[in-house]
């Protein structure tokens, strides 16, 4: 996993993306704003049943969920929770995690969210924080992951690697 980090870390470096904050960042110079919205990758339903619960702890953010459960259902997970529906945003264009970011940047872009929690299981979360810091990152979006624990250890790390190099390549091309 070090090598995996390195080789994308390399590559964010050769293209000027800032994937991690500068070697200089002390705790007080990291940035210390709140998240404004709530990111969560689909894959499974026990995300948006997470995501419901963590809603009503932050009732003034809205809910962007990427590729999750069909509509009826998600819907009903966050009105069996109490979650207003105006909150909720469901996108269902992404096909991966690489797509669930380079789509939703723009959303955040557009409405000048700058800082999300992203809500993932915790053996998805390494994957996701590498795409995701390339991509929000390369846009100047803090990304705070919020990982659910789950009963599979690990990813294949050839996954990471692979969506980290086609997440750099998106910076490159646009597509």
């Amino acid at each position: 996993m070090t090598a995996l980090s390195g080789l994308i870390a390399s590559g964010c470096v050769i293209f000027g993306v800032p994937c991690l904050p500068p070697s200089d960042a002390s705790p007080s110079k990291l940035p210390t704003s709140e998240p404004q919205a709530i990111l969560v990758l689909g894959g499974s339903p026990t995300r948006e049943k997470f995501a419901a619960q963590f809603a009503l702890q932050h009732p003034h953010l809205p809910i962007f969920v990427s590729s999750g459960s069909p509509e009826e259902y998600a819907q009903y997970v966050f009105d069996s929770a109490g979650v207003s529906r105006s909150r909720i945003h469901l996108d269902y264009r992404a096909v991966d995690t690489v797509t669930n970011f380079t789509i939703m940047v723009t959303e955040f872009e557009k409405r000048k969210i700058t800082d999300v929690y992203v809500i993932t299981s915790d053996f998805h979360m390494p994957r996701a924080m590498i795409i995701g810091k390339i991509v929000l990152g390369s846009r100047g979006i803090e990304m705070h992951p919020i990982a659910i624990p789950s009963k599979i250890q690990s990813e294949n790390p050839a996954k990471t690697l692979r969506d980290g190099l086609r997440s750099v390549f998106w910076l490159v091309t646009g597509s």
